[in-house]
């Protein structure tokens, strides 16, 4: 572990604790340690290396040691930072959300698109978590009306910060509602042009096979479910009820989901069923239309 009593430099630091997280078998050593120091110091990881000779003081190193110390018990960097990069803005995360991922900002990106011609659309977006789809749509479409929803009132609160950090959240109808409830709709108490989700879709057969960061310390409510595809068959029932004509629905997928997702929308009556792919090749978003008024450019599947 690094010496608290030598006083080092930014760079050499910086060099030590990325070898010794490698050592330990830390994921992404170079990278956790970069954005750990990062955080401590008050700089941009460039400025890391802009500012090598940087002399990292008495209080700043005995900051950076905790964190070093609670990285290597798998505590995911996010968590120890308070912050995630999400389509290039900072988003807060603490234990009570789940971590955006970059696969969900391609959930946003496609729905935007496919909102871009739409006067005033309004959204929905069910398990927000931190908010970052119903902010980030927000940002991207000024004159959207959003609606964003959680199980969870803890991470209501940290959505409502995150919408109050990026200047929406008069912009943005908040409130906990659990979609397996019978007053869920009551609750929404509205239709919407879309529904967005990223919901819970891990089997609980898995959970053992996850990353120990994801498994210790994300919440495990907003990760899994009995059998991996009870809210795709939750949010496609209610697809009636919450969308308008025309409206869409756009889904994460788990990456081995597509055909029984699929198979879900179809037989709830959605057309224009389409599936895109992530950044690995990976099916991981579904879309589904109430009718054929909204075409997609994805791999259109029924």
């Amino acid at each position: 572990m690094v010496e608290s009593r030598k006083q080092w430099k930014t760079i050499k630091l910086l060099k030590t604790t990325a070898a010794f997280f490698e050592e330990k078998g830390v994921s992404e050593a170079r990278l956790s340690a970069e954005l750990l120091l990062a955080h401590v110091l008050k700089l941009e990881r460039l400025q890391l290396y802009l500012q090598h000779d940087r002399p990292v003081f008495g209080s700043e190193l005995e900051l950076f040691r905790e964190l070093c110390r609670k990285r290597l018990q798998a505590w995911p960097v996010q968590y120890l930072t308070g912050e995630q990069f999400f389509l290039g803005r900072r988003f807060a995360v603490d234990p009570r959300v789940l971590i955006p991922r970059p696969e969900t900002e391609l959930l946003v990106e496609y729905a935007v698109e496919a909102l871009a011609s739409a006067a005033a659309p309004s959204v929905l977006d069910v398990g927000t978590g931190s908010g970052c789809i119903a902010v980030s749509v927000a940002l991207a479409i000024p004159d959207a009306e959003v609606t964003a929803v959680d199980v969870s009132s803890c991470a209501l609160d940290v959505a409502r910060q995150n919408a109050r950090m990026h200047g929406v959240l008069d912009r943005i109808r908040f409130f906990q509602a659990d979609m397996f409830s019978s007053r869920f709709v009551q609750s929404v108490s509205s239709r919407f042009d879309a529904v967005l989700s990223n919901p819970p879709y891990i089997p609980e057969s898995e959970w053992d096979e996850l990353q120990t960061e994801v498994r210790r310390y994300e919440p495990r409510l907003a990760l899994t479910t009995a059998g991996g595809t009870e809210c795709y068959n939750v949010l496609a029932g209610l697809g009636p009820l919450l969308l308008l004509p025309g409206g869409m629905l756009w889904l994460e997928l788990h990456a081995d989901a597509a055909d029984e997702v699929c198979r879900i929308l179809s037989r709830e009556g959605f057309e224009r069923i389409s599936v895109f792919k992530d950044y690995s090749g990976h099916d991981r978003i579904a879309f589904g239309c109430r009718n054929a008024a909204h075409g997609t450019s994805g791999s259109e599947i029924y």
